[in-house]
């Protein structure tokens, strides 16, 4: 999952978590509102009732002080404006037939779910009377007081946990919509550092990042860059040692070629012509003897067959000679050592399997190390080939990139249905040659699966 939506994921689990506590809150304010509006309602007609006791008491002194407030005075239109929405309010001493005097509670909101009605008596209860004095100086003035109406109070708390979740489920999108906006703009730098990541796997190192803004951001920037140096610096000097290595071992196999021409074929020319010595004195003596002698005979067939085995050593002496010599492509050019290599290999198999050379590009001017590099790679896996598969038909493709690329392609898939992940983990030495030879000019090398068989490419570039 991507980062962004990780972290936009869980603001919108925190915002859920704050308009939770946000509902929690705003019913809890709406039930203690209701207290507050009792509270204020009741202090509000005391006072008021307080300055008509007075009044009463200036121009009525005859009257005795328990029937200064007549009832009909307090219940007027006045009155009932200092009553808050579904709370009631009671005179006591209450008269004969008096009913509280309620303020208005229809059209105050919905009404609320029935669920909503039972959480809230369940967990908070009803609400209790509030009891103010009128007159603080003179207990026997009287007292007012006010409690809520049930249904009114319920409904008057929904509606206002409904104005406060509506204007907190606003303020919750538009925090979660414009947070989500700033991480995505924050977190935009991580698909470059994604990129450049990326091209460093390609081999393209040294990569250069923008400077961020975030700090964080930077750091890791920088941090990239650095890698990138120092494997750029890995790569470069890996690739002198890895040419240090294969001119020492050129140098190794050109001195193992001359130490076996003059050695082993020095030796096995005088064995062969030691073996042509004793035949030919064998079949003399023969010849002048008129009984055959069978021991001659025998020490004949023994030198033919040492001639036969030392003609098949030489061959094979000379074919490695061949391939331990550094190849003519440095000097000669690729494409007629390709072409003389495709033609020695067809003449050793006339009949099977069938070699084909597919040339693509102008290869004259490919000299150098990396007409060697080739010309060992097409060697190596046409050896492989004919030799470890039952290949009827292999296609040597050599393709010369230009353009940006500006590289040579040498690849050689055959159809002897060999296993390429298992070539690919071959620790043979002549796999592992090629590959160091290529990946010390910067190339690649890749094994897969063909049609019908195995597939080798390799990339060297022509920069090299």
């Amino acid at each position: 999952m991507r980062l962004v939506l990780q972290l936009v994921a869980r603001l919108l689990v925190v915002v859920a978590l704050c308009l939770g506590a946000a509902t929690i809150w705003a019913t809890i304010d709406a039930y203690r509102s209701v207290d507050r509006a009792t509270a204020a309602s009741a202090e509000r007609v005391s006072q008021a009732l307080e300055a008509l006791y007075w009044r009463e008491l200036l121009l009525r002194s005859n009257r005795t002080r328990e029937h200064l407030m007549p009832v009909s005075d307090w219940r007027t239109i006045e009155t009932m404006k200092l009553i808050s929405p579904g709370i009631c309010v009671r005179f006591e001493p209450v008269g004969a037939f008096e009913n509280p005097l309620c303020g208005q509670s229809k059209g105050i909101g919905q009404p609320p779910p029935l669920w909503f009605a039972a959480a809230v008596q369940k967990l908070f209860g009803t609400h209790a009377a509030v009891a103010r004095s009128i007159s603080t100086r003179n207990v026997t003035a009287g007292t007012v007081s006010a409690i809520a109406d049930p249904d009114a109070a319920i409904s008057l708390a929904w509606q206002h946990i409904v104005d406060n979740i509506h204007v907190a489920l606003l303020m919750a999108l538009a925090i979660a919509f414009f947070a989500s906006l700033a991480i995505a703009h924050t977190l935009a730098p991580a698909q470059q550092i994604v990129a450049a990541l990326q091209r460093m796997a390609h081999g393209q190192y040294r990569t250069s990042l923008p400077r961020f803004r975030s700090m964080e951001l930077a750091m890791i920037g920088q941090a990239v860059g650095d890698l990138g140096e120092r494997l750029a610096q890995a790569t470069e000097e890996r690739a002198v040692l890895t040419r240090r290595l294969l001119e020492i071992r050129n140098d190794e196999r050109r001195a193992l070629a001359r130490e076996l021409h003059d050695e082993f074929g020095q030796n096995l020319s005088a064995i062969l012509a030691f073996a042509s010595i004793i035949e030919a004195t064998g079949a003399r003596e023969q010849a002048k003897s008129n009984v055959a002698s069978d021991v001659r005979s025998d020490v004949a067939q023994d030198a033919r067959m040492i001639s036969q085995a030392t003609h098949r050593i030489m061959a094979c002496l000379r074919d490695t000679l061949n391939r331990l010599r550094h190849p003519p492509a440095e000097e000669l050019g690729l494409e007629a050592c390709l072409v003389s290599l495709v033609d020695s290999w067809r003449s050793q198999n006339a009949t099977q399997p069938m070699i084909q050379l597919d040339l693509q590009g102008d290869l004259a001017d490919v000299r150098g190390t990396v007409a060697a590099t080739a010309y060992r790679v097409a060697q190596e896996c046409l050896t492989n080939s004919l030799r470890h598969s039952a290949a009827r038909e292999i296609v040597l493709r050599i393709e010369r990139r230009t353009g940006t690329e500006n590289a040579l392609l040498i690849r050689v898939e055959d159809d002897g249905g060999g296993d390429a992940a298992k070539v690919a983990q071959s620790t043979g030495f002549g796999l592992t040659g090629i590959r160091e030879r290529v990946t010390a000019l910067g190339g690649s090398l890749s094994i897969a699966r063909a049609r019908r068989g195995v597939s080798v490419a390799a990339t060297i570039p022509l920069a090299a």
